[in-house]
């Protein structure tokens, strides 16, 4: 049984033994490190030890909101999904970005996972300032009307469900509306040590 299926019999078993919720536990102390600390990583350390893991790229997109002229896009290698029930997912954008403050006003995403020969396409969107869209081939998401782009090897189409802090990064999670997958054959694309591969 997969990760998947145990989290849905553990969800099943739990509403069938009358389980009470479960109570979270109370929030940690948060704060920022002061100018006279010295933080316990250093910025290249932390970047370098964690360029070790391998993670998926996608491209997160929401269409344009009122009184914008073109749909909002940004690369992001810190996508998950989150629950089960119900279906949410999380990505992570830094607080600096000029595209979160875009997507927030759609109120609305779609996450658009890459294949293994759209590096090219990730760069595109990797980049500040410029035209993101122009040449690239995509319809509405269903639920959201998004930019789904083409020949991607997933879409997830989500409303904006919570927003929380973390350090110098925002957390998003988003309540998935409607999803779909295309050739699962392909292979997805991936960074590792600051490089595709």
């Amino acid at each position: 049984m997969g990760q998947a299926g145990m989290a849905e019999a553990a969800v099943r078993y739990l509403r069938s033994a009358g389980a009470a919720p479960v109570e979270a536990l109370p929030r940690p102390e948060l704060r920022c490190v002061r100018e006279d600390e010295r933080a316990p990583v250093g910025p290249s350390e932390f970047r370098t030890v964690l360029g070790n893991f391998a993670s998926g790229v996608v491209v997160v997109t929401s269409p344009a909101a009122d009184g914008e002229d073109s749909p909002a896009g940004f690369a992001c290698q810190s996508f998950a999904a989150l629950s089960l029930d119900p279906p949410l997912v999380a990505f992570m954008v830094g607080r600096t970005s000029t595209t979160w403050p875009r997507i927030a006003r759609a109120g609305v995403f779609c996450v658009n996972v890459l294949a293994a020969h759209q590096g090219e396409l990730c760069r595109g969107f990797a980049v500040s300032g410029a035209d993101k869209f122009a040449g690239v081939a995509f319809d509405a998401a269903p639920a959201s009307g998004s930019p789904r782009l083409a020949d991607t090897l997933a879409w997830i189409d989500c409303t904006i469900h919570a927003v929380h802090t973390g350090g110098d990064h925002l957390i998003v999670v988003g309540r998935v509306d409607a999803l779909g997958a295309g050739d699962e054959a392909r292979a997805p694309l991936l960074f590792h040590k600051g490089r595709f591969v």
